[in-house]
């Protein structure tokens, strides 16, 4: 493993998360000390055996038609304890500004009024609801789960390249991805003091619970999904069972009299929290789309009247915009006082005549982006483009000045990465994944590593080639023994990787973004994952009986027995 490490080139302009120059950096120290002895066939070998792993596990996407392993490289990133604590604060500071938001843009709307941002900006918006408008959520929560995507630039410095407050996805990756590695790399592991990821469900499940309406002390909360053809369907089951609620689809429900209830085999039975993993304008045809059969009639109406939580709420999506993105260094110290912790890339707005004539002198220069993209659909590079593609983007930046932005070429930081039995530096990005619950925003130690396994490719998404790495938080010396991941957890994993069966399929690798900018990345298929064991709910929340199962649950069941089946489709925003 020297011998591979001394092969190891960080030529270019990208901040290598490992090499400073000849030297090793602080936080990789342990991970080469651990690797040294293992020789370059061993390390093939463990890779040949955690993709097998994944395949006969159902962990696979499809690329024209081949089904392949979810590409997971055996070499984590590493994050040192110090730079985690300023990106924990960083999430913390945007998130709870992004709140304060977005109570505002659809209550009195006094942002608009003090000039901190137009109004304009927010009602062109295509996530913006007047149905939304006067909902107030019962504990004041909006953004109940977000995940901001983050970079790091030629310094060193991390930036945030989106914020993902609609639906955000790709956390399943995150637990997934830890226990294949220390399946893989369990003396690694057991060398470092880690942070661990399990508890994600624990938090969110609290975070729901607490999110209920007033006057219900036993809150039914069920996750609701597309179905089994969604691409992200492997997280919908996973989260669910992990958190002991029901998964349910729109036609498991029924709104009556402002009150929405569940069909199970024992009769109609009521749900107070829908964490729903369907997007606004299929979550109910009588405010948004009157096609739609992924959504209930009269959800909306339910919450309005508050006798439901939507989590996330409706209408998120216009934080999500990116030319509000370009505005959040303001919203934060309007809201806050505060500067922001963690920086936004440089940007220019298209819609405004100087930003225009600048970004049309340099369009073979920059990168523009569509607003409202996801998945880094519409994104053009511009020293990578042709003469004829920057002429097609000028005549659609004319027409539509609004509905683009620009930014410089960001070098996206570099990791150690192993490919085709090489290691070399590849571009990688982090999306932190945070949990409101009101009192307090969690951050979850660690986030999704998407990394562009293509030599020279800045584009992180999993349709365009990337996979994704896991994230080690390293913890302090004085962090509790919960807060870090022992050699139980580590044999505990690893049987549990051994022991289970094939599981349902999941969402394509999010991310979301995704280029480095596409968090909803709903790629060209469906990626699927092992689900660990079933946590145990808590006392508060009894698990459901054993015959009041909901139409999709059952499916979720069967799709467990059977094995993994073809790929899927249709993606919800916000996946990786």
């Amino acid at each position: 493993m020297s011998a591979m490490f001394e092969g190891y080139g960080t030529t270019g302009p990208a901040y290598d998360e490992m090499f400073d120059g000849e030297s090793l950096r602080s936080p990789y120290l342990r991970l080469r000390h651990s690797l040294r002895e293992m020789t370059t066939p061993e390390l093939v070998g463990r890779v040949e055996a955690l993709q097998a792993g994944y395949l006969d596990q159902g962990v696979t996407f499809d690329i024209g038609g081949e089904e392949r392993a979810f590409p997971l490289d055996i070499l984590p990133r590493v994050i040192e304890r110090d730079t985690w604590s300023t990106i924990d604060a960083g999430v913390q500071q945007r998130v709870k500004a992004l709140e304060m938001f977005l109570a505002d843009v659809y209550d009195e709307g006094q942002v608009f009024d003090d000039g901190v941002i137009p109004r304009r900006v927010i009602t062109t918006s295509s996530h913006y609801h007047r149905a939304t408008a006067g909902i107030r959520p019962p504990n004041g929560v909006r953004v109940h789960v977000s995940g901001i995507d983050l970079i790091r630039d030629n310094a060193g410095e991390f930036r945030v390249l989106e914020d993902n407050v609609r639906v955000p996805s790709g956390v399943s990756y995150v637990m997934t991805n830890r226990r294949a590695i220390s399946a893989a790399l369990p003396e690694t592991i057991a060398s470092h003091r880690i942070r661990p990821v399990a508890g994600y469900p624990g938090r969110l499940l609290a975070a729901l619970r607490a999110a209920a309406p007033a006057g219900v002390s036993d809150p039914t909360v069920v996750v609701l999904t597309p179905g089994v053809y969604n691409g992200a369907y492997f997280e919908h089951a996973l989260l669910a069972r992990t958190m002991g609620v029901e998964l349910v689809e729109g036609r498991d429900l029924e709104c009556r009299r402002g009150r929405v209830m569940m069909r199970t085999t024992q009769g109609l039975a009521p749900v107070h929290v829908i964490y729903r993993r369907v997007d606004d304008e299929f979550l109910d045809p009588v405010h948004f789309r009157a096609d739609s059969m992924l959504g209930c009639p009269g959800l909306m109406d339910a919450a309005r009247a508050g006798n439901v939580t939507l989590a996330n709420a409706v209408g998120n999506g216009v934080a999500d915009d990116k030319l509000v993105y370009t505005y959040m260094p303001d919203i934060i110290e309007y809201y806050l006082g505060e500067r922001p912790i963690i920086r936004n890339v440089d940007t220019w707005r298209c819609g405004e005549p100087d930003h225009l004539t600048e970004v049309l002198d340099r369009l073979d220069e920059l990168v523009l982006k569509p607003v409202d993209g996801s998945g880094g659909k519409g994104i053009v590079i511009g020293p990578r483009a042709s003469a004829a593609e920057l002429d097609e983007l000028r005549e659609k930046v004319m027409a539509d000045p609004r509905s683009w932005i620009a930014q410089p070429v960001v070098q996206l930081s570099t990791v150690p990465t192993f490919v085709d039995g090489e290691l070399g530096p590849r571009h990688v990005d982090l999306r932190p994944f945070a949990v409101n619950d009101g009192n307090r925003v969690w951050v979850l130690p660690g986030g999704l590593t998407r990394v562009a396994l293509a030599k020279g490719e800045l584009i992180v998404n999993s349709s365009r080639g990337g996979g994704s790495k896991d994230t080690w938080v390293l913890a302090s010396p004085t962090t509790p023994p919960t807060e870090q991941i022992s050699l139980a957890d580590i044999a505990a994993a690893t049987a549990a990787l051994d022991d289970e069966p094939d599981g349902p399929e999941g969402p394509d690798g999010p991310e979301g973004p995704d280029g480095p900018d596409g968090p909803d990345d709903p790629g060209t298929g469906a990626a699927t994952a092992p689900e660990p064991p079933a946590a145990s709910p808590p006392p508060s929340q009894p698990a459901p009986p054993g015959p009041a199962l909901t139409l999709a649950h059952e499916q979720a069941e069967q799709q467990q027995q059977q094995g993994p089946r073809g790929p899927r489709r249709g993606d919800e925003v916000g996946s990786c």
